[in-house]
């Protein structure tokens, strides 16, 4: 009985047995044919993947080949070219225009201009940019002869005091040679200085213009000068902002111009109000005061306090000869003129060995204007804004 009890008892044990490893090798069967389909899976995205990237390789090597990216990769070339030559385009007809303004005798020049732009419109861009350097140069050239040739008139006095009223043509010895000068004078207690502006508000672009003797005759003024700088419309590098100007100015009508960009300015000014004048470093000093008759920033300081205040910064055309255009102050007295044939920094000496307190840069070259019943020098471009003398 207990023998028989016993192998009944080995049986079963045997038979759980079997059971367990017959569920492990079922469930080890289902787990290795789920495995194996995840690896296939994975090897078969694997392969797909591969040849994505094969193909993208390859589609890209032949785009490099093709027509439509050589194309571009010349059209790209060929726009940095247009850009080249036109920036130098620009620059040399600038220069040809400047050189316009003191000597008509351009022809030669005109000609080679004319060439040039023969050569860009057949897409000849080397040769182009190589001529338009010379040309440069050769404009240069040009141009300092003609400065070089300028010589004071025999009949001109030398004097270095300026008049006591009125117009003056002088010669006036200085530490860095003698100079031509035209200069105006006027007495503050019975002269009113304005600023007359084209426009009566601000101005971006194709901002109206006039000739300095439209202002003086517009505003009943008795003297006048051409005022700041601003952007020629015969310039082509002032395509979009067309005889605008952008520093300070109040006009005779007591507006002010250009106030929201020149906050914190740093460009010099000159006020004028009663029977005074008031010299400023910089535009951010000065705030916004109506009651005073004129208000112009600009550009070089020149003389401040009975000192000179601008020997040259490196600025290619302050260094230039060219007729220098200034307003300028002692005590109750006015002045604006011209140092003829002078560089900026050598206009400041000038106007030290004149006497005057103080004075202030005023724009030159194509623009340059004075009037003093006609025309003293110019009339040179229509301007955006002029400074006048008035009787009060």
């Amino acid at each position: 009985m207990k023998k028989k009890f016993k192998n009944l008892l080995v049986i079963f044990k045997i038979g759980v047995l079997a059971i367990f490893l017959g569920v492990i090798a079922i469930g080890a069967f289902y787990y290795y044919k789920k495995t194996t389909s995840q690896i296939l899976l994975m090897e078969s995205n694997k392969i797909k993947l591969d040849k994505a990237l094969k193909n993208a390789e390859i589609n890209l090597k032949n785009l490099r080949s093709q027509d439509q990216y050589l194309i571009n990769k010349d059209l790209e070339s060929t726009v940095k070219s247009i850009e080249t030559t036109y920036s130098k385009a620009v620059a040399a007809y600038e220069k040809l225009l400047d050189l316009k303004s003191i000597t008509k005798k351009t022809e030669k020049f005109d000609s080679s201009f004319s060439d040039i732009l023969t050569l860009l419109s057949k897409r000849n861009y080397a040769l182009a940019k190589a001529d338009l350097l010379s040309l440069e140069k050769e404009i240069d050239t040009e141009k300092q002869k003609v400065l070089a040739s300028f010589q004071i008139p025999a009949n001109v006095p030398e004097n270095n005091s300026p008049p006591g009223s009125g117009y003056s043509s002088q010669v006036v010895k200085s530490d860095v040679g003698d100079f031509l000068v035209g200069i105006i004078s006027a007495d503050l207690n019975s002269t009113r200085v304005i600023v007359d502006t084209a426009s009566n508000s601000d101005c971006k672009n194709d901002c109206p213009v006039m000739s300095l003797g439209d202002y003086v005759s517009r505003s009943g003024a008795f003297a006048g000068i051409n005022g700041s700088y601003f952007c020629p419309a015969d310039y082509p590098s002032c395509s979009d902002k067309k005889n605008s100007f952008d520093t300070l100015a109040m006009n005779k009508n007591k507006k002010y111009l250009n106030s929201d960009n020149n906050v914190y300015s740093t460009v010099p000014a000159v006020i004028f109000t009663g029977n005074s004048a008031r010299f400023v470093g910089q535009s951010s000093q000065w705030g916004r005061d109506t009651g005073v008759d004129a208000v112009l920033a600009m550009q070089p300081l020149l003389v401040s306090g009975g000192n000179i205040a601008f020997n040259g910064d490196g600025e290619p055309k302050r260094g230039s000869k060219g007729n220098r255009s200034f307003v300028g102050a002692s005590g109750s007295t006015a002045y604006i003129g011209i140092v003829f044939n002078a560089t900026v920094a050598e206009a400041a000496h000038v106007i030290h060995a004149l006497g005057i307190q103080n004075a202030l840069n005023l724009d030159s070259g194509g623009s340059t204007a004075l009037w003093s019943g006609g025309y003293k020098a110019g009339p040179g471009r229509n301007l955006p804004n002029v400074l006048l003398f008035v009787k009060k």
